[in-house]
């Protein structure tokens, strides 16, 4: 196919040689004569489709937003002739990443590197990769594709919080762990007899099977729950910047609680939106769900907390809101008691102000409150409310 320069050399081309004739500019008509004949040879010199293998990877397929990730290109010469006026281009989002692809020889392969943005979260399609011959006046280029396309996944950005604690003890590896503190309430394993163990947790069947002496180890599965409430509308926040540091930092939250494998819910004003159970890889799971949330366009934060008033009791509220409108705020205190503690976390360069007023009108409570501009924020203040 022709370039923009290339239907402007056939135009040009095609009025300087007509007007030639026409009138008997011999000069207009040898200069009309070349533009056509250029862009003939620029076709044929793009005619011929490569012989090349191509294969592309993202690496990593996962990272934060800012984190660095790249398209891995390698492009391989398997036909007999050397190539050269090949460029890489492949679709990232909603806009061209473009790569220059020196002169391959014959079973010869180069690898290319490029970086992919990740300044947003997201699902960003890449792909499906091209490869472009084009002829060294660019009028004529011929266009193939390699493969299909793939994901890149951007999610939220996260910092190493503690967990807070709550009214409840916990182990720092969760209930599953063989170090686990003792307790009387769920049979975790068997194992062989220490000094000082509880005689009444003999297991005899497997001590006559095994000729060692063998004890129940039970551990107690009471954990403490984080639940995570992350305003999402878009009233709530001054700008798109305040929104995505205000994901960031629920996911920080979330993020702390479920690597050390204790439930996590998280809801926003139209509902529950992940919940994890406190194993496997649930702080992966949390982060790729966070990856897709989007804004709403709701008035109100209040329906985030209706079905927290039958909540069982324990465990730690978070609320991550922003510094504009706060309508619906209020109804923490419906649910406040059900917790051992809340905190609100309130995102925005312009948070202030020391208490939480209802934005339509309710009385002012008074709960702790992190005021955050930057995740570096959320960490120091964080810090400092584990150990309140």
């Amino acid at each position: 196919m022709l370039s923009a320069t290339g239907w402007g050399t056939l135009a040009a081309g095609s009025v300087l040689t007509g007007t030639g004739y026409a009138f008997g500019y011999g000069e207009a008509a040898v200069l009309g004569l070349t533009c056509l004949f250029a862009v003939a040879a620029a076709v044929l010199w793009a005619l011929p489709a490569p012989v090349l293998g191509a294969e592309r990877r993202i690496a990593p397929s996962r990272v934060g937003r800012g984190d660095a990730a790249e398209g891995v290109v390698t492009l391989t010469n398997t036909g007999s002739r050397t190539r050269r006026g090949l460029r890489a281009v492949d679709r990232c989002g909603d806009r061209d990443i473009t790569a220059a692809v020196p002169p391959l020889r014959p079973g010869t392969a180069h690898e290319l590197r490029y970086a992919l943005p990740t300044v947003r979260r997201g699902r960003v399609p890449v792909g499906p990769l091209r490869l472009e011959r084009t002829d060294p006046f660019g009028l004529a280029r011929r266009m193939r594709p390699y493969g299909g396309a793939e994901t890149l996944l951007v999610r939220p950005r996260v910092r190493p919080l503690p967990v807070l604690p709550s009214g409840q003890a916990h182990h720092v590896e969760g209930p599953a762990s063989d170090t686990a503190d003792d307790g009387s309430l769920t049979f975790h394993a068997l194992r062989e007899y220490v000094l000082g163990d509880d005689l009444r947790r003999v297991h005899w069947r497997s001590t006559a099977r095994t000729g060692t002496l063998m004890v129940r180890q039970m551990v107690d599965v009471s954990l403490p729950h984080t639940t995570v409430v992350l305003d999402t509308r878009e009233r709530a926040y001054a700008s798109e910047d305040d929104f995505e540091l205000a994901v960031d930092c629920a996911a920080s939250v979330a993020h702390a609680a479920a690597r050390s494998h204790f439930p996590v819910h998280l809801l926003g004003e139209t509902g529950p939106l992940l919940h994890t159970d406190g194993s496997g890889d649930d702080g992966e799971a949390l982060l790729d769900g966070l990856a897709v949330v989007g804004r709403s366009d709701l008035k109100s934060l209040a329906g985030a907390f209706d079905g927290l008033e039958n909540h069982r009791g324990g465990g730690s509220l978070v609320v991550v809101t922003g510094t504009d409108d706060t309508r619906g705020l209020g109804a923490v205190d419906r649910v406040r008691h059900r917790f051992d503690r809340v905190t609100v976390v309130r995102v925005g360069a312009d948070a202030r102000g020391e208490g939480v007023r209802d934005g339509s009108g309710g009385a002012r409570f008074d709960v702790p409150q992190l005021r955050v501009a930057s995740l570096d924020d959320l960490l120091a203040g964080w810090r400092r409310e584990a150990s309140r």
